[in-house]
Order: structure tokens, then sequence, then C-alpha cells
């Protein structure tokens, strides 16, 4: 059996750890669970930190619990939020569970046979029955007021003000963890560094109920190096789900990190071992621009959430920006990934009907389009060789027709080295 606390230590992901937890981990096989509320019908790299945990849990030979709250995600955790949720029926939660179930076999083994396999729960299974006045009667009457407002999660919030519904949310989660440790033999309890005061709660009410031990362990809550939210871009989240992130720009979140980022997120984010990570650490600090951490990082992330596939797909688009991407390579290319790869370039609309009869390249960039400022800049720049359609170099008597449209929509017009533009037939 591995040391897991050992393994998390020297990957930068502990922030707090309660005593007793590295002994109780090492002395025998340990249930531990992390919850996620299952907010959106997909996760989100935010909280792959504590898919990875529960990742590094069972390959430490320990029995990882996903709780999925159907419950809590009616309410919404108040840690360190700003305002309320949106609150989610029953059915969207459930569609929600369903997707990130799916996603979660990517990490963890679900599947076999092992005495240690993976297991998903609903929290909303084990709380639905309660009524309101039995819950606090039975479990409320454990946990004083004075203890709960004693949070920094809660003080943070009531400086804004905090619902009731809000406020509960910590004594639901506290009586998860005693519910996992009384049906489960669920010893520990892991999250971000955030969530401390509500799995010391949990443990809290395992000890005042139980006369039983429970366990806490936090990672820190990751950040970049430029002080920016990890995880979010100017278009927001950046999702597992390949409808709402395509695999392209998935790869290209991580291949972009600062070697700063990069030699953080490689320890935390992949399998790789410690004399794996300092060997490529090695190779990276010797010739920083051949980017090794970020190339090794996009390429294990991309392939395990979306495939060797999809990763190879990725690295093929990503060198056409670079010149290195072929017009087979283009026409191969889904509408998601061509526009990710162009996203910010000037755009242009053309009536599709205009390629049916054929339009000169002249007359497509300088007259169809303000691509060019002129017919007379068009016939020089493609004079000079300087033009090219769908990364094939054209002469001013070149007729584009429907047979140009990549995805029977655009065409990717370029010139010179870096000045991309794209033709949309509408």
């Amino acid at each position: 059996m591995k040391n897991f606390v050992e393994e998390l230590r020297w990957r930068g992901m502990i922030h707090n750890v309660m005593p007793g937890t590295e002994e109780q981990l090492m002395k025998e096989m340990t249930t531990a669970y992390v919850g996620i509320d299952p907010t959106a019908d997909s996760l989100h790299i935010g909280h792959l930190v504590g898919v990875m945990m529960l990742t590094h849990l069972q390959r430490c030979g320990h029995r990882p619990l996903v709780v999925l709250g159907g419950a809590t995600g009616m309410i919404g955790d108040p840690s360190f939020k700003s305002e309320e949720r949106k609150l989610l029926t029953i059915e969207q939660i459930q569609y929600n569970q369903v997707c990130i179930k799916t996603q979660l076999s990517k990490f963890m083994d679900f599947d076999s046979d092992s005495e240690n396999k993976a297991e998903i729960l609903n929290n909303y299974d084990w709380t639905k029955n309660w009524s309101f006045l039995d819950f606090i009667r039975d479990i409320g009457k454990h946990i004083s007021v004075n203890y709960m407002m004693a949070k920094d999660s809660v003080k943070k919030r009531l400086e804004t003000g905090i619902s009731f519904t809000e406020f509960s949310y910590q004594l639901l989660q506290g009586y998860d963890f005693k519910y996992l440790y009384e049906n489960y033999n669920c010893r520990l309890q892991m999250g971000g560094s955030d969530q401390w005061g509500n799995i010391t709660t949990g443990t809290e009410l395992i000890r005042r109920m139980m006369q039983g031990e429970a366990f806490a362990l936090t990672c820190p809550l990751i950040t970049k190096a430029d002080g920016g939210k990890f995880g979010k871009t100017e278009k927001g989240n950046i999702w597992l789900d390949s409808e709402k992130t395509s695999p392209y720009a998935f790869y290209q979140f991580w291949l972009n990190c600062t070697d700063e980022d990069a030699k953080k997120f490689i320890r935390i984010f992949t399998l790789f071992s410690k004399k794996e990570i300092e060997e490529l650490e090695k190779q990276h600090d010797q010739a920083p621009h051949l980017r090794t951490l970020q190339k090794n990082l996009a390429k294990d992330l991309t392939i395990r959430v979306h495939g060797e596939k999809e990763f190879y797909s990725s690295l093929e688009a990503s060198e056409i920006l670079f010149g290195k991407g072929t017009t087979e390579t283009l026409k191969k290319l889904d509408e998601k990934t061509l526009l990710s790869i162009f996203d910010g370039v000037p755009m242009f609309d053309i009536d599709k009907k205009e390629f049916s009869e054929g339009i000169n390249i002249i007359e497509l960039v300088a007259g169809k389009t303000n691509l060019l400022a002129s017919k007379n800049e068009a016939r020089r720049t493609l004079k000079e060789n300087a033009l090219s359609i769908n990364r094939t170099k054209v002469n001013e008597d070149y007729i584009c027709a429907e047979s140009d449209l990549l995805n029977g929509k655009y065409i990717l017009v370029q010139k010179g080295k870096k000045n991309y533009y794209l033709i949309i037939a509408k």
C-alpha cells in the first residue's frame, strides 16, 4: 500500500490535513469521499483536483466514493460565494449525474471486481425521506449555531447576507459524512481548502453522535501564476464535455500555460511519477522554448479526457497556425474545431449561391468582401504568391467553387504568413 498522503504532499496537493489521517491510511484500506454538486451536465477542470485526489487514493490501494449532491445541489454551497446559486430541479440533477458519471469513469475504476473499486452515490437517496422537523430534532441539536457561525465560509457571507437555506448547507454535508461513516465505513472526506469548515462539521457530528473518529484532508485552491482564476478563459469554464469545450480548445488551454503553472499543473493533474516529472522538468529547463512540460501535460490530459484520436486531431489542428497544416488537414477538421482555431480572425459572409456559380479569387477578396482594399492590391498579392485558399497557393485565375467550402460552409483565406480570414457561405 503506497503512502497516499506522501503522494499528495510531493505533488503539492495538501493544504490542511487532520492529525491521524496519514496513520489511518497506512494502517488499512480506507474509504474516502469527495462531494461534487451536479450543478451542470459536465465537470469542468476546476473539479479535476478533487477527481485526481480520488484517483491517487485508489492507486494507493484505498476505496474512493464520489458523492454527487442531489440534495445539497438543490440548495447550493455558500462557501466563499458572493451570492446564492440558482436552484435545480430533481430532473435536472439526475440528468447531470448520468453525464458526470461517464466522465469520472475515465479517471477511476468503477467496474472491476476489485475490493477498492470506486462508487458513485447520490446524497438525495438518504436525505429525501427526512422531514424538516425530524432533521432539526435528530441532527441539528448536535451542532450549535455558535459552532456553525464560527466557520470562515459563513463569516464571509454574513457581510453580504446568507439565507437559512445556505446556512444549513454545512449541517447537510456533515450528515452526509456521518451517513457514509455509518453505512460505508467511510473515514475520510477530502475537498478544496474552502471546504475545511464543512468537512470538519462532519467529523464533529461523527464524534458526537457515533463516538467515532473520522478525518479531513484538503488541497489548495488552484490559482494561476498571473493571479487569474484557474480554469477560466474569456469564454468561461474549460469543460470536460467536448460539446461545451472542443478537444482542441481543451488541449490549447494546457499547452498555453506558463512555465511556472506547467510545473505545478503537471504534478497535480497527471499520473506521471516523481522521477518522470523531475526528468521532464530537467529537459524543460535545458530548452524552455520546446515547452516540454506543456506538451506532455496537454497530451496526457487530452488523451485521458477525450481519447487518442482527438489528441492527434488537436495536435494537427494546432500546427495549422504555425504553417504546418495542409489542405487535407483542414478538410478533416469539424466545424467546432475550425472555429476554435480561428477564433477572433476577421470573418466575412457571402451568399452560398455565389459559390455554385463560381467566384474569381480577385472578386472574392476585393469585391464580394473587403478582405483586401482593392483589386489592384489583390492582383499584386497574388503575383507575389502570398495568397492561399484553404492552405493552397492560388493565382489570379482561380475560381472559388462549392468544392472549396470546408464543412460545406467556410473558406480560409491566408495573406502572407500570419494574416488569416474566414469567409462564411450562408
